[in-house]
């Protein structure tokens, strides 16, 4: 019987690589992904515009495209706010991890111009062309970027320091939160 996915090899040292760059980010708190993204911008000495979009049926998600001046994080408009955080958390998780993308081919992120116009009505027709032909990521790489954006988004809802449950606080629950990493008495 074969082992699951999470078990392998690969996918324990991709769980290792994710941790050690999460660990490695700051996080204001309270959370501001404004403030967060200035921050980590200052840090790596180069600009990060968040650019908010209504994003048209079948668009991504979110989408990080960096040109020779600074790294943009188009993000939807027309989602949660829980949504777009993770969404954001995503895209800064590729940052983070280096991942420059791959030319885009038959998987690659299919966009049209019309839609590209609708993304992004401020960036040049040639520069959305030029930057969405470099936006796909391998398997490997979205799901490294998927968990650094989960273990970023559990510190940010769950403060670093664990407090004490209130008293009254049923057995099953401190069992539910010790899964997830909460120690409680």
């Amino acid at each position: 019987m074969a082992r699951p996915w999470w078990r392998r090899r690969p996918a324990r040292s991709l769980w290792r690589r994710a941790r050690e760059v999460a660990d490695g980010v700051s996080l204001p708190e309270p959370f501001d992904a404004e403030d967060f993204v200035a921050g980590l911008a200052a840090e790596r000495g180069r600009p990060i515009e968040l650019m908010p979009v209504s994003a048209p049926e079948g668009a991504p998600c979110g989408l990080l495209m960096s040109t020779e001046r600074a790294d943009y994080i188009l993000y939807p408009t027309n989602t949660t706010a829980l949504h777009r955080r993770h969404i954001l958390l995503h895209e800064v998780g590729h940052l983070l991890c280096g991942h420059v993308g791959a030319d885009a081919g038959a998987d690659g992120v299919a966009i049209d111009a019309a839609a590209g116009r609708q993304l992004m009505p401020n960036l040049s027709p040639e520069l959305v062309r030029r930057v969405l032909g470099r936006t796909t990521y391998s398997e490997v790489e979205e799901r490294e970027a998927e968990l650094v954006a989960s273990l970023l988004a559990q510190r940010v809802v769950r403060p670093a320091e664990p407090r004490e449950p209130a008293p009254d606080v049923p057995d099953g629950v401190r069992r539910f939160d010790s899964l997830f990493g909460r120690r409680t008495p």
